[in-house]
C-alpha cells in the first residue's frame, strides 16, 4: 500500500527541481506552494539526489542530501534537501547554471528508521534488498544507503550492509559488531525521466 500517491511524488520532483534553479540562478530559497496538498505538510523524511543525465549504469551522481527523520514538513524537507544536494553535499563542488538542463531529479519519501535487534550474524537476514535502505551507527560514525543503491549495483544482503559500514567510514565488516548500530527504513522513489521530463515512480525490484 502506498502512503505517497504518483501526482504527489510528481509535485514532489517538480517543487525538487524548482528548488534547485531557483538557487542556483538567483539565490532565493522557494517556499511551498499554496497549492502543496496537505498531506505533503506532514513530517516525513525524504531524501534528494541529483543525478547527470544519462542512461543506467552511464547515469552519475551530482548529489544527493536529505533528512533520515521526519522532522520538517515533507514538503519543507523536499525543498531544504534539494538545495543542499546542489550546493552542499562534499563530495561534489556547487552545481553551475549551465548544468541545470542535463540533471534529473529524483525524491526518496521515507519510513521512519527501524533498529534491526537480535544478534549480529543475523543481520543479513533481516534486511531485503529491493525493499530496506540501511543506516549504520557507531559511535560518532553514520552512514546511509537509499533502497534503489543496492538494487543500481547489483549487492546481496551482506554486501549492502558492508557497504553501509563503509559509507559510514567504518570497516566493512562492522556491521557484525554488537556496538554497530543498523537500522532499516523503506522509501518510495520518484524520478524524473529526462531533465524536467516526465516523473515515475521508480521500482526498486
Amino acid at each position: 500500500m502506498y502512503r505517497i500517491r504518483d501526482e504527489w511524488g510528481e509535485f514532489l520532483v517538480r517543487l525538487a527541481r524548482r528548488a534547485v534553479e531557483e538557487y542556483v540562478r538567483n539565490g532565493r530559497v522557494i517556499k511551498p506552494p499554496e497549492d502543496t496538498p496537505r498531506e505533503l505538510m506532514e513530517k516525513m523524511g525524504v531524501f534528494v539526489t541529483l543525478n547527470r543525465h544519462g542512461l543506467p549504469p552511464e547515469r552519475a551522481l551530482r548529489g544527493c542530501i536529505g533528512f533520515p527523520l521526519p522532522i520538517y514538513p515533507l514538503a519543507e524537507a523536499t525543498i531544504k534537501a534539494a538545495i543542499y544536494s546542489a550546493s552542499e553535499d562534499p563530495r561534489f563542488p556547487p552545481v553551475r547554471e549551465d548544468e541545470l538542463d542535463d540533471l534529473v531529479v529524483e525524491v526518496s519519501v521515507l519510513t521512519p528508521p527501524e533498529l534491526i535487534e537480535g544478534p549480529p550474524v543475523e543481520r543479513p537476514l533481516k534486511v531485503k534488498v529491493g525493499r530496506d535502505g540501511l543506516i549504520v551507527e557507531k559511535g560518532i560514525y553514520s552512514g546511509l544507503l537509499l533502497p534503489q543503491v543496492p538494487v543500481e549495483w547489483g549487492w546481496d544482503e551482506e554486501e549492502f550492509l558492508s557497504q553501509t559500514c563503509w559509507k559510514a567510514g567504518l570497516p566493512p565488516d562492522c556491521w557484525l559488531d554488537e556496538d554497530t548500530r543498523v537500522y532499516r527504513f523503506t522509501a518510495e522513489v520518484f524520478e524524473e525521466e529526462k531533465p524536467g521530463g516526465q516523473v515515475r515512480r521508480k521500482p526498486l525490484k
